[in-house]
């Protein structure tokens, strides 16, 4: 569920805050756009309120830098996950369905926001080992990803919303037709091979060097995995991968970050238990506003800076933001919100590079 706190005048995300504003937007709860997105003519909201916020508290670039826990995180989910998997044949399958969901489930989504984390460069100092332990974290995940995101993951931080740029942003074939609750309970269970076959059609780029040796350690992860657990144990990597992006409650974040539950807003946090698992993810939008401090120290962010965020709407469960996503005629895939800033030129260079 999507809580905005009525006690005093929210801000709106591009405003100064509402403390020194005589009066601000009220939170108006988002109406479904049945044929088309939320249309917008400005930038993106985040860089507007870093700027306003480095201005009063400029103490918030010591955050900036890596966390050197990440690879020791990374190391012992990739161990657990290669283990469990070597011993998932000698699992009966309701063993094998609830490890699948409950850990497994849980340690890939761990894994996939890894690569997250290290597609901001936020593990080590330099470039290089990130790519490297990206590339690791993607290993139990199964299906070579780490490269390709981290390139995209780019484009939607810098152009967010930007059509045919952004491609964590429905089309709009998927907006008309997962507009009813079970093409929405579809559109969940399955919503990670929508991110990952959408960029083809959308934003296509050439595949780089570094995408060849992700697929080259993938390929011979799972060929381990099968010498060691045959089919089995690489069913186990594939099944955790989608039951822990599906209906999972560490991946209502998907959906929670940033489709329209309010009107105005485009970017939604979570501060509720389930960072634990995430890297902080839930902190989207101290992510969003300071995307060079990592998931470890993003709470400080909201400590130093309460009056930026305290009165923005956020989510108090990912498990109520997939619940209303799915149930609420008002939130389907066309609750995003789109821009039109880049001209065709821009565009194509871009998939050009």
């Amino acid at each position: 569920m999507c809580k905005a706190d009525t006690k005093e005048p929210p801000q709106h995300p591009m405003t100064v805050p509402a403390t020194e504003q005589e009066t601000a937007p009220q939170f108006v709860k988002a109406t479904e756009l049945k044929e088309d997105f939320h249309w917008v003519y400005t930038d993106e909201p985040h860089a507007t309120r870093r700027k306003l916020i480095l201005a009063k508290h400029p103490e918030i670039k010591q955050l900036f830098g890596h966390c050197p826990k990440t690879k020791y995180v990374v190391a012992v989910v990739v161990a657990l996950q290669t283990y469990l998997a070597i011993q998932s044949p000698r699992m009966s399958w309701p063993a094998f369905l609830a490890i699948a969901y409950i850990i497994g489930g849980t340690c890939n989504h761990g894994m996939m926001m890894a690569m997250h984390e290290l597609s901001h460069n936020l593990g080590f100092k330099k470039v290089l080992p990130n790519r490297i332990l990206g590339i690791i974290a993607n290993l139990p995940v199964a299906v070579p990803s780490s490269v390709s995101f981290k390139r995209y993951h780019m484009e939607h931080h810098r152009y967010q919303g930007e059509e045919g740029v952004d491609v964590d942003l429905p089309t709009a074939i998927e907006g008309k037709i997962f507009n009813n609750v079970f093409a929405k309970v579809f559109f969940v269970m399955f919503q990670v091979l929508f991110y990952a076959f959408r960029p083809m059609f959308v934003n296509p780029k050439k595949p780089g060097i570094w995408e060849l040796y992700n697929w080259i350690a993938c390929v011979i992860y799972l060929y381990f995995i099968y010498t060691a657990a045959g089919v089995t144990g690489i069913m186990y990597l594939l099944v955790s991968s989608l039951m822990g992006t599906g209906m999972h409650p560490v991946a209502g974040h998907f959906i929670a970050e940033h489709y329209v539950f309010i009107l105005g807003y485009e970017t939604y946090s979570y501060y509720g238990i389930l960072n634990l698992f995430t890297f902080n993810v839930g902190y989207h939008n101290e992510h969003h506003d300071f995307p060079y401090v990592p998931g470890s120290r993003l709470h400080k962010v909201r400590e130093i800076a309460p009056e930026f965020y305290d009165n923005l709407p956020q989510h108090e469960s990912w498990v109520g933001a997939l619940w209303q996503y799915v149930t609420n005629p008002n939130i389907g895939a066309f609750s995003r919100v789109k821009r039109h800033n880049m001209s065709d030129e821009q565009k194509l260079k871009m998939k050009c590079d």
